[in-house]
C-alpha cells in the first residue's frame, strides 16, 4: 500500500502530461485528417438520382407510376428544359444547345438534339429525363410521401438534396479543378526553385564560415541568422518596398531617376520575387543544419587528402560534400516543405501566381471550407514525405563520420575561393541589412515612393489623419495596440511553455511512464508538420468540442496562447531532455531518500539545474508568439488580434509604413528577450556553466529533420 501511494504522484503527473498533449496536439492533428474526408453539401446529380430512385422504389408500383405521370404532365417548359439538360449530363453527354437562350428556343433545340442521338443514347436520356424532373422539382413532395418509410435522416437528405458522408472528393478536386492543378504545379515549381537556390547558398556560407573562406566568421554567422527572429513577411515586404512598382530601386532610382526601366512593367512581382524572398527567409534555418555538420568535420581528413596529392576542389568534392550529405538531404526537405506551405510570400509578391498554401488561406478565411483546406494540407505533406523517403534511400548504405575530436584544417583555402565566398557572404549580408534598413526607413517615411518626408505617425496610429496612407484592409489595425496584445500573449505563453517543457522532459527521463515514447512523439508532431495544419486543426477541434458551445475556444485569447505554447514546446523539451541525460540520476534518488516528494524534488533539485533549458523554452515560445503567422492567422478574431497578422494585412494592402513600424517594435522586443535571457543566465551562481543559445533557436517547423 505504501509503495502504491508513492507511485501515485508519478502516475498522476504522467497522466496529466499525456492527456494535455493528446488533447492539444493529437486531437487537432487527427481532426484535420478526419475532416478532410467529410463531404458536406449538395449531392452530385448521379448521387441525387440514386437517392430519388430509391425513394420512388419505396412506394407501391402503381402509386409511383401515377405520381411520375401526374408530375410529368404538369411540368412547365422551363422545368422540362432543366430536366432535359440534367438528363443529358446523367447519360454522360453535354447538352448540345445554348443554355443561356430563352426556354422556348432551348426546348426546340433539345428536341432536335434528342432526334440526333443514337437510339441507345436517346432511350437513356428519355428515362433520365423523367427521373431528373422529380429530383429537381418534386423532390420535396416525394420526401414527404415516403417520410414514414425512410426515416428522418434519409428524409432530410432527400428533401434538402445535400448530405454529409465520407469520401475522397476533396482530394480528387486537385486533379479535377484546373485552378487547383495550376496551384499545385506552381507550389511544386516554387518549392523546387527554392531548394535549388537556398541549399547551395546556405552550404556555401556555412563552408566559408567554417573553413576560413569568410572573414569575421562569428559575426557573419550572427548576421546570417538575424532573419530567424524577424517578424512575419518582413523580407517580402522589404522586397516590395525596394523592387516593387513603387520601389526605392525600381521606381525612384531606375525609373524616375535614370529612366532605364518602366517600374510598372519591370519589377520583382511574380515567381522571381517569391523565390528571392523565400531564399532569404529560409536560408538561416538551412544554414543552422549545414553549419552544425561542417563545424564537426575533422580538418585532419582534408590534410590527409592533401598529403595524398588531392587539390582543394578534389578534396571538397570527394571529402567535404560526401560527409555533409546527410545534412544536405535534411536541408533539402526542410526548404521544400517550408516553401510548399508558405502562403505569406506568394500572396504578397506573387499575386498572379496561385499556390496551394494561398488557396488554403482563402478557403478558411473567405469560404470557411475547412474540409477542402484540410485535404489540401494533407496533399502538401505528401510530396515532402516522398522526397524525404527518396533522399533517405540515397546513400543509405554508406557511413558518414569522422574522428570524434573535430578540428579546423590548417590548409589555406585558395585565394580565388576566399574572394568568391567573401563576395557571396558580403552580398547576402548586404541584402539582410538592406531589408532591415528598408523597414526602418519605411517606418518613418510618410508615403513610400511618393513623399519621403519623415514622420512618427505610423507608430502612433495617426498616419491616416495626416494623409500618409489610404484606408486599406488593415486600417482598423493601425497603431501599436496589437503589438501589446502580441506581447501579452507571449508573456503568458512563454513562461508556461518553458515550464511545461521541463515538466515533460522530467516525466520522460526520470519518471519513465509506459507511454514515454508516445509522449515524445506527440511533442515532436508540431515540429514535423507545418504550422498551417496546426492552425486548421485548432479550428476544427475546438470550435465546438463534443458539441458543447460552452467549451468552445474559438475567438478567445486562450486558443492563441495554447496554440503558440503547444506548437513550440518541442524546443524546450529537447533541450531539457539533453540536459537530464547528462545529469546523474543519483541526485534525484538522493533527494528522494532524504524524504523529498516528487514536487519538492522537481522544484528544488531539477528545475535549478535545468535553468538554461527553461530559459530556452520560454524564449522560443515568446519569440514565436511575436512572429508566428501560419497557424494563428486562422485563430485571431475581432476581439483578439495579433501584430503578426496585422503586419501581413498591412503588407497585403500596401500599408508598408504600418507594417514596418510594427515589425521594428516586435524585433526590438525579441532582441530584448534574448538579451534578458543571457543576462539571467550570466547572473547564475559561480561555477555554473554559462547559458548560450543553441543555433536551433527560431528554426521554423520541421526541425526534426535537422537532428
Amino acid at each position: 500500500m505504501t509503495r502504491l501511494l508513492r507511485q501515485l504522484p508519478r502516475a498522476l503527473a504522467s497522466g496529466v502530461v499525456a492527456l494535455l498533449l493528446v488533447v492539444f496536439i493529437g486531437v487537432p492533428i487527427g481532426a484535420v485528417l478526419v475532416n478532410s474526408f467529410v463531404i458536406s453539401g449538395p449531392m452530385p446529380p448521379v448521387r441525387l438520382k440514386a437517392v430519388t430512385a430509391d425513394a420512388l422504389a419505396r412506394l407501391p408500383a402503381e402509386d409511383s407510376a401515377a405520381l411520375i405521370r401526374r408530375w410529368s404532365e404538369t411540368a412547365t417548359e422551363p422545368e422540362r428544359v432543366e430536366a432535359g439538360a440534367t438528363a443529358f449530363r446523367l447519360a454522360g453527354l453535354a447538352p448540345p444547345w445554348d443554355r443561356k437562350a430563352p426556354y422556348s428556343d432551348q426546348a426546340m433545340a433539345m428536341q432536335t438534339a434528342l432526334v440526333a442521338l443514337t437510339p441507345q443514347d436517346r432511350a437513356e436520356v428519355v428515362d433520365n429525363q423523367v427521373l431528373a424532373h422529380v429530383m429537381l422539382h418534386k423532390r420535396t413532395a416525394l420526401a414527404f410521401r415516403v417520410k414514414a418509410l425512410i426515416g428522418q435522416q434519409a428524409f432530410d437528405t432527400l428533401r434538402n438534396g445535400s448530405e454529409e458522408r465520407w469520401g475522397l472528393d476533396h482530394y480528387l478536386k486537385v486533379f479535377e479543378d484546373s485552378y487547383l492543378r495550376n496551384a499545385a504545379f506552381n507550389s511544386l515549381t516554387l518549392a523546387g526553385l527554392s531548394v535549388l537556390f537556398t541549399v547551395p547558398l546556405a552550404f556555401a556560407l556555412a563552408y566559408g564560415i567554417n573553413c576560413g573562406g569568410v572573414p569575421w566568421p562569428s559575426a557573419m554567422r550572427g548576421v546570417f541568422l538575424m532573419p530567424l527572429v524577424a517578424p512575419p513577411v518582413l523580407i517580402a515586404t522589404a522586397t516590395v518596398m525596394l523592387f516593387g512598382r513603387r520601389g526605392l530601386v525600381t521606381h525612384s532610382l531606375l525609373d524616375r531617376g535614370l529612366g532605364l526601366i518602366d517600374a510598372d512593367e519591370t519589377n520583382l512581382y511574380g515567381l522571381l520575387g517569391v523565390v528571392l524572398a523565400q531564399t532569404l527567409s529560409f536560408m538561416p534555418a538551412t544554414l543552422i543544419i549545414l553549419d552544425n555538420v561542417l563545424r564537426r568535420q575533422d580538418g585532419r581528413i582534408d590534410e590527409a587528402a592533401a598529403g595524398l596529392g588531392a587539390g582543394h576542389f578534389t578534396t571538397f568534392r570527394h571529402v567535404t560534400l560526401p560527409l555533409a550529405l546527410p545534412a544536405i538531404k535534411r536541408a533539402i526537405v526542410l526548404v521544400f516543405i517550408m516553401s510548399l506551405t508558405d502562403f505569406g510570400n506568394p500572396l504578397i509578391l506573387g499575386r498572379d501566381t496561385p499556390v496551394l498554401a494561398g488557396i488554403v488561406y482563402d478557403e478558411i478565411t473567405a469560404y470557411r471550407n475547412t474540409p477542402l483546406a484540410a485535404a489540401l494540407c494533407v496533399w502538401m505533406i505528401i510530396p515532402s514525405l516522398l522526397l524525404y523517403l527518396g533522399l533517405e534511400l540515397l546513400g543509405r548504405r554508406k557511413g558518414y563520420s569522422s574522428a570524434s575530436i573535430a578540428g579546423r584544417s590548417e590548409l589555406p583555402m585558395p585565394r580565388s575561393w576566399r574572394i568568391g565566398l567573401t563576395a557571396l557572404a558580403g552580398t547576402v549580408a548586404a541584402l539582410i541589412f538592406a531589408v532591415y534598413g528598408t523597414m526602418a526607413l519605411g517606418a518613418v517615411t510618410k508615403v513610400w515612393g511618393s513623399d519621403w518626408g519623415l514622420t512618427l505617425g505610423y507608430f502612433t496610429g495617426e498616419g491616416v489623419k495626416i494623409g500618409l496612407a489610404g484606408a486599406g484592409y488593415g486600417s482598423s489595425e493601425r497603431g501599436l495596440d496589437l503589438v501589446w496584445e502580441s506581447l501579452r500573449i507571449g508573456v503568458i505563453a512563454g513562461p508556461l511553455g518553458g515550464l511545461f517543457a521541463v515538466v515533460i522532459a522530467y516525466v520522460v527521463e526520470r519518471l519513465r511512464p509506459p507511454g514515454a515514447n508516445l509522449i515524445v512523439f506527440l511533442v515532436l508532431v508540431p515540429a514535423i508538420l507545418p504550422g498551417i495544419i496546426f492552425g486548421i486543426g485548432y479550428i476544427v477541434a475546438f470550435n465546438l468540442p463534443f458539441g458543447i458551445p460552452s467549451l468552445s475556444l474559438t475567438g478567445t485569447s486562450a486558443i492563441l496562447v495554447i496554440n503558440v505554447l503547444f506548437s513550440n514546446i518541442f524546443v524546450g523539451v529537447l533541450a531539457a531532455r539533453a540536459a537530464l541525460q547528462r545529469i546523474d540520476r543519483s541526485i534525484d534518488e538522493a533527494a528522494e531518500s532524504l524524504g523529498a516528494g516528487l514536487v519538492s524534488r522537481f522544484l528544488n533539485v531539477t528545475l535549478p539545474i535545468l535553468l538554461p533549458a527553461l530559459l530556452l523554452g520560454m524564449l522560443y515560445v515568446f519569440i514565436d508568439a511575436l512572429t508566428t503567422l501560419s497557424s494563428v492567422i486562422f485563430l485571431v478574431s475581432g476581439n483578439h488580434k495579433l501584430a503578426s497578422v496585422a503586419i501581413f494585412n498591412h503588407a497585403s494592402s500596401g500599408e508598408y509604413g504600418y507594417a514596418a513600424a510594427k515589425s521594428l517594435v516586435l524585433l526590438a522586443f525579441a532582441l530584448a528577450a534574448i538579451g534578458l535571457a543571457r543576462l539571467v543566465e550570466k547572473r547564475r551562481e559561480p561555477g555554473r556553466r554559462r547559458f548560450s543559445l543553441p543555433r536551433g533557436l527560431g528554426l521554423p517547423r520541421f526541425p526534426a529533420l535537422s537532428k
